[in-house]
Formats: C-alpha cells, sequence, structure tokens
C-alpha cells in the first residue's frame, strides 16, 4: 500500500466497532493499516512520553492476525505537572473483571525502529481503562494535560484531535462527578496510558488525513464493571454519556462485559461524521486492532477500512486523478457585519467543510452583499449546515451536486534550519505536480525562531526540491 493511496482528497474511512472500541484498539487498527509507526513515535517525543513507552506486536485474535499496542507506563510524564491524593481515581480509570490475554507476539516487520521492544512490565487491561488499588498516588489535572498537548509542538491537525478528545473525557466526568472541568485529575498510570493512546491515535488520523468517517454502531457490552467507587452498570457511564453528548449509535454487543472504554468512545466522538453504515466504494486498505480480553464467540479486534470513490473513466481514464462528488452550500446575506466573516468561516471549517469561500454579489434594491459558499461531503452536509445557520444571518442555505476531480495528495515532513515541516505533496501518479508547505507549520516555526515566514517557506521548498 503506497502512502498516495492511503491517504489522499476523497478518501473514506470507515470503522466496524463489533467487538468494542479503546484507545490501544483504535491505534493498533490505524497502524495495521499503514499509518508509520514514526509518525506516531514522533508525536509522544513532542508530548514528552517518548516513543520508547509504545509497544507494538502482531497477534491473532479468533483467527484474525491484528496489532496490538501496549503502552509502558512506569516512571512520569518528562516536566510532568502533577499533585498526590489520597483519594480514589475518577471512573475513567475502572476495574474490569476477567483475565488478560496471553497473545501469540512475533514482531511488526515494517518498521525497524525499537516499538516492538518491551522496556518492562507494561498495564494490563480488558481495552484500554485501567484497575488501580486506593492510596496514596499521583494524579495528573486535565488542565495540565491540556497545557501539555497545546505547547508541545505537534501538528496542528494532531494538537487539535488530541484535545477535542481530552475535552471529551474530561466533559464526560465533570458531569457524571457534579464538579467543574478544571477540576478533572487522571491517575498516574492511567493518564500516561490515555496520553498515549489518544496523542497516538490523533496523529495517526491526521497522517490519513480522511475526507470523512463513519462507524455503523460500537457494541458497549452488558453487565457490572467494579471501579474506585463500587459496582456500576455497563456501558461505562462516562462511555456512555460521551456518546450521548455526540449523538453517536451504541449496540449491546451480546457480551456480559465492558467493550467500549469511555477513551475509545471518546475517539470515536471527535473522529465520526456519520453514524451510519459504510459508503459504496472500493477498499484500498483495511488494519485490524487488537483487544486484550479473549471473547469466546467473536475476535476481540476493531477494524479500519480506507475506502476510495469509485474513479470515472469517462474523466479519469488513467486513473491518474481522483472522481468524486461533492455538495456545494450557498447562502446570499446582505445584513451581516464583515467582522463576523472570520469567525463564520473558521466554524464551517471545523464542521468539516472542505472549502468555503466569500464572494461579492449585489442583491435587490441594489443592496451589497456577500455569497457564502461551502464545498461538503454528503457525511458533513447536515453539520457543516447547521454551522452556516448559527454562525451568520442568513435564513436558508441552497444545495447543488459537483462533479469534480482531484490529484492525489500526501503530506512529507522536510528537514529544514526552522525544524521539521509538513509539505502538501499533489501528484499524478509519480510525477509531482505542485508542492505546497503547511501555512499554519511554517507560521509557528517562524514565531520559535524570529524570522519571517516567507525564509520558512522557502526553505521547506529547497528541502524538498533536495530529496527528489
Amino acid at each position: 500500500m503506497t502512502e498516495a493511496r492511503l491517504r489522499g482528497v476523497g478518501r473514506h474511512l470507515h470503522l466496524d466497532c463489533a467487538s468494542g472500541a479503546a484507545g490501544d484498539m483504535l491505534l493498533g487498527a490505524l497502524i495495521d493499516l499503514g499509518v508509520p509507526v514514526a509518525v506516531i513515535g514522533d508525536a509522544l517525543d513532542a508530548i514528552g512520553a517518548g516513543r520508547a513507552r509504545l509497544q507494538v506486536a502482531r497477534v491473532v485474535k479468533h483467527g484474525i492476525a491484528a496489532v496490538d499496542v501496549k503502552v509502558e507506563t512506569r516512571g512520569e510524564l518528562a516536566g510532568a505537572e502533577r499533585h498526590v491524593h489520597a483519594a480514589a481515581p475518577l471512573a475513567l480509570q475502572i476495574a474490569v473483571t476477567g483475565a488478560p490475554a496471553s497473545p501469540v507476539r512475533y514482531p511488526v516487520p515494517d518498521d525497524p525502529r525499537p516499538y516492538g521492544a518491551a522496556t518492562g512490565p507494561h498495564h494490563d487491561h480488558a481495552h484500554g481503562d485501567h484497575a488501580h488499588p486506593r492510596g496514596d498516588h499521583a494524579h495528573y489535572h486535565y488542565a495540565a494535560i491540556r497545557r501539555r498537548i497545546a505547547g508541545a509542538g505537534l501538528l496542528p491537525g494532531t494538537a487539535r484531535r488530541a484535545l477535542d478528545i481530552f475535552d471529551r473525557l474530561a466533559r464526560a466526568e465533570a458531569k457524571l462527578h457534579g464538579m467543574a472541568v478544571d477540576s478533572v485529575t487522571f491517575h498516574e498510570v492511567g493518564a500516561i496510558d490515555s496520553l498515549v493512546d489518544v496523542v497516538g491515535t490523533a496523529a495517526a488520523l491526521d497522517w490519513l488525513a480522511p475526507a470523512s468517517v463513519s462507524c455503523t454502531s460500537v457494541a458497549m457490552g452488558h453487565g457490572t464493571l467494579t471501579c474506585a467507587h463500587g459496582v456500576l452498570p455497563v456501558p461505562a457511564p462516562a462511555a456512555l454519556e460521551i456518546l450521548r453528548e455526540a449523538g453517536g449509535v451504541m449496540a449491546d454487543g451480546g457480551v456480559a462485559r465492558e467493550l467500549c472504554t469511555p477513551t475509545g468512545a471518546a475517539i470515536l466522538a471527535a473522529t465520526v461524521t456519520r453514524w451510519t453504515a459504510a459508503p459504496t466504494g472500493r477498499p484500498v486498505a483495511v488494519g485490524w486492532g487488537a483487544g486484550d480480553a479473549e471473547l469466546a464467540d467473536r475476535a476481540n479486534a476493531l477494524r479500519a477500512v480506507v475506502i476510495a470513490p469509485v474513479t470515472d473513466p469517462a474523466t479519469d481514464p488513467a486513473g491518474a486523478f481522483v472522481a468524486d462528488q461533492v455538495v456545494q452550500i450557498d447562502a446570499n446575506i446582505d445584513d451581516m457585519s464583515p467582522e463576523l466573516c472570520g469567525p463564520a468561516a473558521e466554524a464551517i471549517f471545523a464542521a468539516g467543510a472542505l472549502d468555503a469561500w466569500w464572494t461579492p454579489i449585489t442583491m435587490k434594491k441594489g443592496r451589497p452583499a456577500l455569497m457564502l459558499s461551502a464545498l461538503v461531503t454528503a457525511q458533513t452536509r447536515a453539520a457543516v449546515t447547521a454551522a452556516i445557520l448559527r454562525e451568520t444571518t442568513t435564513i436558508g442555505v441552497r444545495y447543488a451536486a459537483r462533479d469534480r476531480a482531484t490529484l492525489a495528495r500526501t503530506i512529507r515532513e522536510v528537514a529544514t534550519p526552522y525544524g521539521a515541516i509538513a509539505v502538501k505533496v499533489a501528484a499524478d501518479g509519480e510525477t509531482v505536480m505542485n508542492v505546497a508547505p503547511e501555512l499554519e507549520v511554517c507560521v509557528a516555526a517562524a514565531r520559535r525562531h524570529g524570522v519571517a515566514v516567507k525564509l520558512v517557506f522557502a526553505a521547506a521548498l529547497a528541502a524538498f526540491e533536495a530529496t527528489r
């Protein structure tokens, strides 16, 4: 699987969660899909967790080969802000009954770096959450974790996804425990494991850059679980609250145990753009991520599938372009302050728009006005429409289907005197047609080094040309 086929505009990601979802399962599925482990390791280094904490192996679950991810939790995070409590941990770290798995392991062959080498005992868990003894132990504040992610120098997309996921976890915990969001704390081991799962998955998704993500439903399980607060029902309260807030779709799964952890639910809630069956298209890559427990009736694994739109031979006879269909949303606006246009555009992009722009027009009675246009997929149309109606003064929008053909796009990192810079590469087969450094990354590097953005931009282009 080449990067050009795995990544790029128009690719869709579908997640099958028949055995539930957890951070390690999602991360394992994305690695198995073809996301380079080094991409995840770079993000873990940036946040002070260190790539050596990530332990990757292959296992077989009910006859299905899958990638198994473990996290080394001994030791503290570099530069950690923490405090010690004698109280029990919050319900995010739960004790799940059941014997741990004993998988057959063999090395991951696609990366020579030492991610598969264990550096010590790992923290076993059923899907991603943890049991911890009561007593004195260190905690990490949600606010401190947020500061760590925001200030780590991660790629903008990785930081945005990771912050969104942790925000959802913290909001659920705060609501369940009747406290302010900034007061939420995570147990030391659970915080490290969750931080690696969340940031690692965010980096993998940012690298993959799917145009849309679907999931039919996530199996939650039933029965009870034991945590610091006693016996609680399954689904786990935090996982259920996260899905409720996001409008996610749950299924029982037919297993008397917890199948979806709060971390898994938060990643799904922040990632899935449409809770529905997989769309029509060509499957171009399939990955499986293993859970720890052994289930009697199925493989305890989460499946991720990259789906490409079916190309149109009339417009793309050589298969060099990606042909698909998008929807254009338009709204004519003559009664809104221009000062509100910038925030409105930001909200529209955040809702999932592929592009958005303003066009000067003249409306009835000779009024100068603006036409707002946005390109969206079928999966993001409703969310972008809601953002337009919320953030602008229009009372209606128009829809029009648009066929389009796009070059395959990939993101490459190049080394410059100002640090690593992400560069977007558009290609027609093996022929590079356009190269553009990511502006936000260039701006951040320019600020760190006190130079003009144009110098960073030029250095990134020169570095790319030197590697061709």
